[in-house]
């Protein structure tokens, strides 16, 4: 099912559809997929290089570093396709997270150093920016960076950095001013995976994915690692979370697609009772339910594509709005696609277990249907305040 082959977008959209499609097809079938998780760890050299070689690695970034400036719905398509193949590669973490920081908040040296490395496949970064225990809050940042001859100390630690296993750079959010739950007083730094002083526990998530616990003691960086204006990373981290969630709400879309599409062949050849599953009114009903969560999703999912690149409060509202539904309706889709495929539904050798473990990882990542809730009721409440005085 291509969510993205709709009436009105561009032949370019189209384009990288196809070929996208057609590369993972060949490339990275569900059994591709099984070995390269136990030859590689979720992570093969060879795949992300041709992915380069595609230009996904490419996508956001600006022409004269290499980049081809590719708007939201580019970013849509590839995590759509990705979301229906299950790609374990660290595309969100690297370019979509890693890439939104660099774009926006990097100094031309950074810049220069890094995108046409990045656009390469030589070089891989990870953002690092989760703590234990602040439960989404992008200002609950614990990891302090003090002030020290030409640079900072860093001390603390980040759970759960995706992708961190292959990162060569690592972007953080550390405290250098104010108190633990202040907007202000938040810097992103950027430094090398190998930086002295900083270690790494690293482990396999339910889905596949590869994550690390990262410790900081007494690492020394420079001045010039600061990615943006110190004290003001807020906004940056913010606006950056926002594009990786509006990326991972498309991968989802493409997985509730993948799923309906297997479900619906397995109960048209499934027989029981002498019929075929397709023809018991229930199991039509649960189908027509998929169905509709699926296009809720999609539709939702494409606005949050379109917005998230903006700014204020029109891209935190529609981005929190789009994972709230997806996040509600893709638990429906992946139970639904689990009960009517039976005992067999979460079993290692059938792909519907895969794609509902990615849907369940994708559900808690930046932000579960609760949070996004209340963070879209502040923004609305803030919204009819602002409108009152302008009144």
């Amino acid at each position: 099912m291509h969510e993205i082959m709709q009436e009105g977008y561009r032949q370019e959209h189209r384009l990288l559809c196809e070929s996208l499609d057609r590369f993972l097809t060949a490339q990275y079938s569900f059994d591709q997929r099984r070995k390269m998780l136990a030859a590689d760890k979720g992570f093969n050299r060879e795949i992300w290089r041709s992915f380069g070689d595609l230009g996904l690695l490419a996508l956001p970034f600006e022409s004269r570093y290499g980049g081809l400036e590719a708007d939201g719905i580019s970013t849509l398509i590839v995590m759509q396709a990705f979301g229906r193949a299950l790609v374990l590669e660290p595309y969100v973490p690297c370019i979509v997270l890693s890439g939104e920081l660099l774009s926006q908040g990097a100094g031309e040296e950074l810049k220069c150093e890094l995108i046409p490395k990045i656009i390469t496949g030589e070089t891989v970064c990870a953002t690092a920016f989760a703590e234990a225990g602040s439960r989404y809050n992008l200002a609950n940042v614990a990891v302090t960076a003090q002030r020290r001859s030409r640079g900072y100390v860093i001390n603390g630690r980040k759970a759960v950095v995706f992708g961190a296993p292959f990162a060569d750079r690592l972007f953080i959010t550390a405290r250098t001013a104010g108190g633990l739950y202040d907007r202000a007083g938040i810097t992103v730094f950027a430094l090398s995976a190998a930086a002295d002083g900083m270690t790494r526990r690293d482990y396999t998530t339910v889905d596949g994915m590869a994550a690390s616990e990262v410790e900081f003691r007494d690492v020394v960086v420079a001045e010039n690692a600061v990615v943006g204006t110190v004290d003001a990373g807020f906004d940056l981290i913010e606006g950056a979370v926002d594009v990786a969630t509006a990326a991972v709400c498309a991968e989802a879309v493409g997985i509730m697609g993948a799923l309906f599409a297997r479900t619906q062949e397995h109960v048209r050849s499934r027989i029981a009772f002498g019929k075929r599953l397709s023809e018991f009114q229930v199991i039509r009903h649960r189908l027509v339910d998929m169905r509709l969560a699926f296009e809720y999703a999609s539709a939702i999912s494409l606005r949050a594509a379109e917005d998230s690149r903006g700014a204020g409060s029109r891209r935190a509202m529609s981005v929190s709005a789009a994972k709230a539904l997806v996040g509600r309706e893709m638990g429906s889709v992946g139970k639904a696609a689990v009960q009517l495929h039976g005992a067999m539904g979460l079993t290692d050798e059938l792909d519907v277990g895969h794609f509902f473990k990615r849907l369940t990882t994708i559900q808690m990542s930046f932000g579960n249907v609760d949070y996004h809730l209340r963070r879209l009721a502040w923004f609305h409440a803030r919204g009819q305040d602002e409108l009152e005085v302008a009144r």
